[in-house]
């Protein structure tokens, strides 16, 4: 560039000009609005800083290799939105209007805290994720979607696709599985945000939980309005005494298992549970959120099976596929079906048709039938080798719970206790471990040490030296 200004800050005329080169290699139609656009991009991201001068049209058009009067209808349109400022006999300079530095995305995803062994329960492990059979099934959906299906979706889901999950989850879970009462979400929490949305508005305000239970159900229901009742377990699941006595008319419950104590509730206590229910025109809300995966017999078929008017039944593909993918599914009983629809209709209109799509493809296929043999295989061996490693390293510990799901209940002998002073001293050994007692709505102090362990997301090497780690943290 033959001359520009500078400003203290600013930029020198070579390196706008070398800002500005891909702007004048662009093809001729599209030549002033590249130009006009990086010129808008150096004024944003502080390249070119408030005070700078701009060169002559005439200078910047020679050095560009462009015409004059490129270079001027692009002056005058960013001095007309106030990127430039220019007067008569005075030249051009950069305004001081734009005050925006350049965007920067954060990445809020949650990520593993960089310990030398992570036990915290909750995460799958994404490289079992099906990737090639997901990639065949995307190319042939997008070569075979009708047109129409682009469009907005029913909010409920593609018929196709609820008709497959209705199949699914019929024959899996044991689930009396309507299609018209299926409503596809974005995951457990979408579908927890909704049943307590409709339950606040048939005038309920608070839901029991179980406690310990899962750490979010608290946040969700607030969001709709709604409190929180903490509901003791015992051996058999919910409590009944407790639950009857609390007034609530509605309760979630992990039956199939508990999260976290890992327990399967007993027949009777289903049955107590559905009986309370009607007798108070409740309704139980049921997560079966790792019901697929039971390792020492076939898994204990869903509490929706034996009262579909009195449970609301939610799942996802979050354990078995990826929680990324935000795909799940709510079976609503049909005094709520109208309005769970109307809510997820203003919430977002439905989810993505391409994804329902692919989706459908792939349980109609056997390639989710697949993916859920792969995972229990993998898993199964995993809860083995964390069961082995903990008889090694702690034999006195006791592994509580049924063989099931992707986590597991070890409980250590006092003498490793209190439990924050251990869960303390394993992070600073580099060994990422959550405590029972973070999932308890009402912590009770005591000696022992309770741990959920989560192990899907690890290796079997991962799991025998993070034990070996464990104990070596505690014998240092």
């Amino acid at each position: 560039m033959t001359s520009s200004g500078t400003n203290p800050g600013g930029l020198t005329g070579t390196a706008a000009w070398e800002l500005l080169l891909p702007a004048a290699s662009a093809p001729a139609r599209a030549r002033g609005r590249a130009l006009q656009a990086a010129l808008r991009e150096a004024i944003r991201s502080g390249r070119l800083t408030s005070g700078t001068r701009m060169p002559s049209s005439r200078e910047l058009a020679a050095d560009l290799g462009v015409s004059r009067g490129l270079v001027t209808e692009a002056y005058e349109q960013l001095t007309a939105e106030g990127y430039l400022r220019s007067g008569r006999g005075a030249g051009t300079w950069v305004g001081d209007a734009v005050r925006a530095a350049r965007p920067v995305a954060h990445d809020l995803a949650p990520r593993p805290g960089g310990a030398r062994a992570d036990f915290v329960p909750g995460t799958p492990d994404l490289s079992l994720f099906p990737r090639a059979a997901w990639g065949a099934a995307q190319r042939a959906v997008l070569a075979d979607l009708p047109h129409h299906d682009l469009g907005y979706p029913d909010p409920r889901g593609l018929p196709r696709l609820r008709t497959a999950l209705a199949e699914l989850l019929a024959r899996r879970r044991g689930v009396v599985a309507d299609p018209e009462r299926i409503v596809v979400v974005s995951g457990v929490t979408q579908a927890t945000t909704l049943l307590g949305w409709a339950l606040h508005a048939r005038g309920m305000r608070a839901v029991g939980v179980e406690d310990p239970g899962s750490p979010q159900h608290g946040a969700l229901y607030a969001a709709a309005g709604m409190r929180t009742v903490p509901l003791p377990l015992d051996a058999d699941g919910l409590a009944l005494g407790p639950l009857e006595a609390s007034g609530v008319r509605a309760a979630v419950t992990t039956p199939a298992h508990q999260y976290p104590t890992g327990i399967a509730y007993s027949a009777r206590r289903r049955t107590e549970l559905l009986a309370w229910a009607r007798s108070v025109d409740g309704l139980l809300l049921e997560d079966d959120y790792d019901g697929d995966f039971r390792y020492d017999r076939a898994p204990v078929g869903a509490l929706q099976g034996l009262d579909p008017e009195r449970v609301a039944y939610t799942g996802s593909v979050s354990k078995s596929l990826a929680p990324g993918l935000r795909l799940g599914w709510l079976l609503v009983p049909g005094f709520l079906a109208e309005e769970v629809v109307a809510l997820k209709r203003a919430m977002d209109l439905g989810n993505p048709s391409l994804d329902q799509a692919l989706f459908a493809r792939f349980l109609e296929r056997g390639d989710y039938d697949r993916q859920l043999r792969r995972c229990q295989r993998a898993y199964r061996e995993r809860r083995d080798t964390l069961v082995a490693a903990l008889a090694e390293h702690f034999p006195q510990a006791r592994v509580s719970g049924i063989a099931a799901g992707l986590h597991a209940i070890a409980e250590l002998p006092d003498r490793y206790g209190p439990e924050a002073a251990f869960v303390q001293r394993m992070a600073d050994a580099g060994v990422a471990v959550r405590a029972l007692g973070d999932c308890a709505h009402t912590p009770a102090d005591g000696p022992g040490v309770r741990l959920v362990l989560g192990y899907a997301h690890l290796t079997p090497a991962r799991i025998r030296t993070g034990v070996r780690l464990m104990a070596e943290a505690l014998a240092g």
